[in-house]
C-alpha cells in the first residue's frame, strides 16, 4: 500500500496477548451491515445515538441525524452494536470533531513541498518564490501553509495552489496530496468511489463533502460497514477501517501461506502488488506450492488478484492453501488475525500498528455498548 503524505499508509505488525484476550472476550459477536426484520423509525435510531453519544460532544442531534441518514440511506441495519462501531471509529480518529486540528501541519505540508521540489530537481529559490505568491485568499501560500491547521485547510492551499501556480501543477499534477479527512478520517479516494448513491445535494467536490460532518460520517459509516465478510469479532473490521476492505482476511490467509511453505511474510492484507503487475512476497510464496495445489501460476495470480473482494474466499486458491496448510499444521487455522501493519505518516509521531488501532476502537466500542445498557 502506497505511502501517502498526509493519511494513515501501512507496513509490519506483532500479535500482542490484549488482542487474543479481546477476540476471546468477543468470540461469537461479530457486525453484521445488513439484517432481516423490521427496521426501526429514523426518530428511534435518532434518539438510541442521542442516548449513545458521550455527554460532552457538541451539537449531539446534528451528530445522531448525520449518523442516522448514513444509515438510512446505504440500508445499513442500524444495530446498537453498528451505531456503537461507528460512534467508536469517530470517536478514536477525530474525538468528534468535524475537521480536527494536526499538531505541526504547516510544518509537515513545507516538508512534503521540498520532498517533491527535490525529486523533481525544483530549485528552493524557485519554491520559495513560488510559495511567496499571493493566493486567492489575498495572503501569500508561505503564509496560509504557517497557519494551517487542519487538514480541509491544507486541502484548500493546495487546491489553490495547484490549480493557480504552475510549479503547483509540476509538483503534484492533478493530485492533491492530502488524501483522509473529516471527522473519520475517510479516504478521499475512497470516497469518490462510492459517491454514486449519495444523499446530499453537494456543496462542491466529494473531496469537499469528506470534510464535512454529514459527508464524512456517510463515507467512513460505509468504508467501515460497507461490505459482508464473515469475522468471529468487531475487531477484525476495526483493523480492516485502518488496513482496507478484507485485509484481516488476507493477513489470515497469508499466515496459512507461510505455514504451507515456511516463508515468514509480512502479514500486510496485501495479496498482490498494489497496481502492479510485478510479483510480490505473498505471490511468490504460493507459486512455490503450486504443484502440491494442482494450479498453474496464472490461476493462482487470478485468484490472488480477488483479494480485494468477498469472492476471494470462495476461490480454489483459498480453499487448497488452507487445505494444504491445516494438514501440515495438524488443527483448523484462523481465518482472520489482525494485520501486520506499522502506521506510516508525518502526523504520526510515535509506533501506532493497525493492531493498537483496532484495539483502541474496540475498547471505545466496548464502552458504548455499555452506555446502552446503563
Amino acid at each position: 500500500m502506497a505511502h501517502l503524505p498526509f493519511s494513515h499508509s501501512l507496513s509490519l505488525r506483532a500479535w500482542r496477548w490484549p488482542a487474543l484476550l479481546a477476540v476471546l472476550l468477543l468470540a461469537g459477536c461479530s457486525l453484521t451491515p445488513t439484517a432481516p426484520g423490521p427496521q426501526r423509525s429514523p426518530a428511534e435510531v435518532r434518539a438510541e445515538l442521542l442516548r449513545l453519544l458521550p455527554a460532552s460532544v457538541a451539537d449531539r442531534q446534528g451528530w445522531a441525524a448525520d449518523i442516522q441518514t448514513a444509515f438510512s440511506a446505504q440500508r445499513l441495519d442500524p444495530s446498537t452494536e453498528n451505531l456503537c462501531a461507528v460512534l467508536a471509529v469517530a470517536e478514536q480518529e477525530s474525538t468528534f470533531r468535524v475537521d480536527p486540528p494536526v499538531p505541526g501541519l504547516g510544518r509537515i505540508a513545507r516538508e512534503e513541498i521540498d520532498r517533491r521540489a527535490a525529486r523533481a530537481y525544483v530549485p528552493q529559490l524557485l519554491v520559495r518564490t513560488a510559495l511567496s505568491l499571493q493566493s486567492p485568499t489575498g495572503k501569500t501560500y508561505a503564509d496560509r501553509l504557517d497557519g494551517a491547521r487542519t487538514e480541509r485547510e491544507l486541502s484548500l492551499i493546495f487546491e489553490d495552489f495547484i490549480a493557480m501556480v504552475p510549479l503547483g501543477g509540476q509538483l503534484f499534477g492533478r493530485f492533491n496530496p492530502v488524501r483522509t479527512g473529516g471527522p473519520m478520517q475517510v479516504s478521499i479516494e475512497f470516497a469518490e468511489a462510492h459517491a454514486r448513491d449519495y444523499p446530499y445535494e453537494r456543496q462542491g467536490s466529494i473531496r469537499h463533502e469528506v470534510f464535512s460532518r454529514r459527508g464524512g460520517l456517510y463515507f467512513g459509516t460505509a468504508h467501515l460497514l460497507g461490505y459482508s465478510v464473515d469475522y468471529p469479532s468487531p475487531l477484525y473490521r476495526f483493523a480492516d477501517f485502518n488496513a482496507g476492505w478484507y485485509a484481516s482476511r488476507n493477513a489470515a490467509f497469508q499466515s496459512a501461506v507461510s505455514r504451507a511453505t515456511g516463508v515468514k511474510l509480512a502479514l500486510d492484507g496485501d495479496l498482490v502488488v498494489p497496481g502492479s503487475r510485478a510479483m510480490g512476497e505473498t505471490e511468490r510464496a504460493v507459486n512455490r506450492l503450486a504443484p502440491s495445489l494442482g494450479m498453474s501460476d496464472i490461476a493462482i495470480r487470478h485468484d490472488l488478484e480477488a483479494g480485494d473482494s468477498a469472492e476471494f474466499a470462495e476461490t480454489d486458491l483459498y480453499a487448497k492453501v488452507y487445505a494444504l496448510a491445516e494438514r501440515k499444521a495438524g488443527r483448523t487455522l484462523p481465518r482472520a488475525v489482525l494485520p501486520g501493519i506499522t502506521l506510516e505518516s508525518p502526523k504520526i509521531t510515535r509506533t501506532l500498528t493497525t493492531a493498537w488501532f483496532a484495539q483502541r476502537v474496540e475498547e471505545r466500542w466496548q464502552r458504548c455498548l455499555g452506555r446502552a445498557k446503563g
